[in-house]
Formats: structure tokens, C-alpha cells, sequence
């Protein structure tokens, strides 16, 4: 008898980060009751048709030592740690997560761990642990974050930087029993100065040696990634071959959570200044002085925003020859590589729609429903095709020794 397996395809749980709209609850409204924030989002996360929420946890903007005016992209507090996060408030917002069926991937608070500034780096590691804390009492196996990189220091240098400050946070989430998943994006406008990777988690090669220096430590389960095929593509890679590294080192299991959000390159602006961004005249600077006005430290950016534009997923036209340039992402091959190339159980890693498409990052709720609910929509069509595909060839037609057709896309090569 023939051999036979079932079509039994494995789809990934769809989500949003809130920092998609910082003041869905108005400040004036939440400052005052700090959880209302996190059960509007819950709310309005049911109404986009999405399985869970990021929960963007961020330093108050009364305590911020970033002023709002110099980021390229400001962050969400949604989750309020001025106040420590207790059991009651636990509660609240938990009953909310029940009658709403949306569930917290995970909470996410993105920011330097390595500052240069000891004074500051300590303010925002205490804050990672508050974050940590509400993790646990909310019931969630993960917290997000960056590495980040003291800027005082050479590469090599902050080999030692994490090995010293940041496994201890390794291993206070070990300690809580949860994982800490690391975004890679390199972070290049977080300086006025020439460094471009300013996250040392930047890339496969970075993050297998950050992970053997947990693995030294006892800490190698909790340091995990949470991959954003944006930042690969700033900086010329493409998922496939990504993912390829990573099953070719022995390192397949090291993301556990993905970002959907793309990149569009600028080809003009690439032929301009290179992959490296603008390197002079950005206006971060006046003369031979890093400006004192926040607002101009917003031009850093310039070292990623001259060359490309994020993308919400499906907001970018349908462009074969970039995603084969690597120059925008190809969704569905990255979620048929995932499948074929990395060790993970795929329903549960969530796939976190992260809004930063400037033209369409409008902050009125009416506005901006139809525009997340259409991305979470295509980007949850997207894997549930990936998904099939895989099943089909990879397990029916395997099954009976039926080839598949065609070649496919092929990592290491555009």
C-alpha cells in the first residue's frame, strides 16, 4: 500500500506590538489608571483580528533619558512600570485578556543594556527586571528587548561588556523562568558618532557568539532571538540564507519569536552613500560638536533612512526583482524558510505585526484600524500559504515519493 500522511499544515499565531499607536488611551485618561491602556489595546487588538499583543513595556516620558524628538521611531509605554506591576493589577489584566480571547506573546521593552553611562545603564536594567516581574505575574514565557552596545568600547571589548553585565540579566531571567528574545536591529541612529551597529545581536555570526558565552554561564536557554527581517535586509542579507547559517552551525533553534515587518530599499539612495547610510553633513552636528538640540540628534537616523523605508507588511507592491536583490522582504519564501530551515514549533512562535511605515504611521484609532487589520490580515494569509506549501510538499507528497517541481529560492545566492 502506498505510504499515506494527512494534510495537516501548521499555522503561526498573528500578532501586533502596541507601539503601532503610543496613545490609543489618552495621557490625560491613563496616567491616572495606568492598566486602562493595556485593556484598550486588548480591545482594539480583537477588533484587528489578531491572536495576541506585544505588550510594549518603555521608561515614562517624564523619566526618559531619550527625548521623544530624537527617536526615529517613539516607543509605546502601553505597559506602565512607573508603579511596581502587582498582583492586582495582574488581575485586571488578565480578566481583560480572558474576555477579550486576545493573549500577550510576550513583553517587549526595547532599549541600550549596555549604555556606556553606568548610572544609566543601571536605571534601565532596573527597569528590564521590573519588566521581567510583570512578565511572570501576567503569565508570559518571554520578555524582548535589545543588547545594545557601550559606546566606549570596540566590539571585541563589549564581547567582555556582555559577558560581565548582561548574563547577570540572563540570569535573572532564568531565575523568573522565562526566555529573553533579542531583536537585531543594529541600531545605527542611537549615535551621533560613526558606529553603525550600535546592538551587538546584529547578525547570525554576532548572536552564536553572544550564545556561547551563555552557554559558559548556564544561561544558553534564555538567550534567544526574536528575528525582524527589516534589519536584515538594511544590511544585505535575506532570510533563506539566514536561516541557512543557522541550521548549517547548529544554531536553528535560536529564534523564537519574528517581527513581520519589511524593508524597501532606496536604490538611489544606496548609490548615493553605500550600505553604510549617510556618514556627514546629516545635521546631528553643528561645526565639530554633536548638536545640543534633541530634535537634530533625529538625523543619525540618516545612516539607515537615507537608503531604505520601512514596510508594513503588504503596504509594498508586489516586486519579484527586490525580493531576488534582496532589497525588499519575500514573504512567503521567508515563511516557507522558517519552516524548512529552522527547529521550532511554529504554532506557538508568534509572527508580531511592528508598524513603523512613516506615511501610514497615523495615530487616530479610526484611521488607523483598517490599515493594521489589512496588514495582520495579509501577513496571517501569507504564513497559513507558507504553511500549506510546506505540508503539502514536504509531508503528503514526501509521503509517496511524489517530487516537488522547480527549484525554489536558494540561500547564499540572489
Amino acid at each position: 500500500m502506498t505510504n499515506f500522511k494527512p494534510f495537516e499544515p501548521v499555522y503561526m499565531p498573528v500578532g501586533v506590538l502596541t507601539g503601532a499607536l503610543q496613545e490609543l488611551t489618552p495621557r490625560e485618561r491613563r496616567d491616572p489608571d495606568p492598566d486602562l491602556a493595556v485593556e484598550e489595546w486588548l480591545e482594539f487588538a480583537a477588533q484587528l483580528g489578531a491572536d495576541n499583543i506585544e505588550l510594549s513595556a518603555a521608561l515614562h516620558p517624564s523619566v526618559a533619558d531619550v527625548p521623544a524628538e530624537a527617536m526615529l521611531d517613539p516607543v509605546a509605554n502601553t505597559l506602565d512600570l512607573r508603579d511596581p506591576f502587582t498582583p492586582a493589577r495582574a488581575e485586571r489584566v488578565l480578566a481583560a485578556v480572558k474576555a477579550t480571547g486576545v493573549e500577550i506573546a510576550d513583553v517587549a521593552y526595547f532599549d541600550d543594556l549596555l549604555h556606556e553611562d553606568q548610572t544609566i545603564r543601571a536605571k534601565k536594567h532596573a527597569f528590564m527586571l521590573a519588566t521581567m516581574d510583570a512578565a511572570v505575574l501576567l503569565g508570559v514565557t518571554a520578555v524582548c528587548g535589545f543588547v545594545g552596545r557601550d559606546q566606549s568600547k570596540s566590539m571585541a571589548q563589549n564581547l567582555v561588556e556582555f559577558e560581565t553585565s548582561f548574563v547577570p540579566l540572563l540570569q535573572a531571567a532564568k531565575d523568573r523562568g522565562l526566555q529573553y528574545r533579542v531583536e537585531q536591529c543594529p541600531m545605527p541612529g542611537w549615535t551621533p558618532g560613526d558606529n553603525f551597529y550600535n546592538n551587538i545581536a546584529y547578525a547570525p555570526a554576532t548572536w552564536i557568539a553572544l550564545h556561547q558565552i551563555c552557554e559558559r554561564h548556564g544561561v544558553a536557554d534564555q538567550f534567544r532571538i526574536h528575528y525582524d527581517p527589516s534589519h536584515a535586509i538594511l544590511m544585505g542579507q535575506d532570510t533563506r540564507s539566514i536561516f541557512q547559517y543557522l541550521n548549517d552551525e547548529g544554531y536553528s533553534f535560536l529564534i523564537a519569536g519574528m517581527h513581520v515587518k519589511g524593508q524597501v530599499m532606496d536604490s538611489k539612495g544606496v548609490s548615493g552613500w553605500g550600505y553604510g547610510g549617510q556618514t556627514m553633513n546629516r545635521g546631528d552636528w553643528s561645526g565639530d560638536q554633536i548638536s545640543d538640540d534633541p530634535a537634530d540628534l533625529a538625523n543619525a537616523w540618516k545612516k539607515q533612512t537615507v537608503l531604505c523605508e520601512h514596510e508594513l507588511p503588504g503596504t509594498a507592491r508586489h516586486d519579484p526583482l527586490a525580493y531576488l536583490q534582496n532589497r525588499s522582504v519575500d514573504w512567503l519564501d521567508h515563511q516557507l524558510a522558517a519552516r524548512e530551515l529552522l527547529d521550532a514549533d511554529f504554532s506557538k512562535m508568534p509572527l508580531i505585526v511592528e508598524h513603523e511605515y512613516p506615511p501610514a504611521r497615523v495615530q487616530e484609532k479610526e484611521l488607523l484600524q483598517p490599515i493594521l487589520a489589512g496588514s495582520i490580515a495579509f501577513t496571517r494569509h501569507i504564513d497559513m500559504a507558507a504553511a500549506d506549501m510546506f505540508a503539502l510538499q514536504n509531508t503528503v507528497l514526501a509521503a509517496q515519493d511524489i517530487p516537488v517541481q522547480g527549484v525554489g529560492r536558494e540561500a547564499y545566492r540572489s
